[in-house]
């Protein structure tokens, strides 16, 4: 299984940023795919999660009105939508699947239960 985050970079605050997670070895849609993201000294956090089992979604509440999570069942692949982005949105973001059939880890933004994590990608919002 290999899960790949890609589509950081440097934004300024304001600005947007789309997010992408390439899965290989892995069918998505049968699991609850999650977005998390850890800031320099600071411990993981979940940011949101889709459940492609019932269609079950949460997002932080730093992040909510402002993200959008989805998913593409065709291509196999995950994004995360980032608008309205903040200098304290600055972090490594990574794609993490749950394997579980009730996946609370994933919609619970709790990174210790999540199976499968791909290599994250930079944000980083600055003027």
């Amino acid at each position: 299984v290999q899960l790949q985050a890609y589509g950081g970079g440097l934004v300024q605050p304001g600005g947007s940023l789309r997010l992408s997670c390439a899965a290989s070895g892995i069918t998505l849609d049968h699991y609850a795919v999650g977005w998390f993201r850890q800031a320099p000294g600071k411990e993981r956090e979940g940011v949101s999660c889709v459940s492609n089992i019932d269609g079950a979604m949460n997002y932080s509440d730093s992040v909510k009105g402002r993200f959008i999570i989805s998913s593409d069942k065709a291509k196999n692949m995950a994004y995360l939508q980032m608008n309205s982005l903040k200098p304290e949105d600055t972090a490594v973001y990574y794609c993490a699947v749950d394997q579980s059939s009730f996946p609370r880890s994933c919609l619970r933004g709790n990174h210790h239960g999540m199976d499968y994590w791909g290599k994250g990608t930079l944000v980083t919002v600055s003027s």
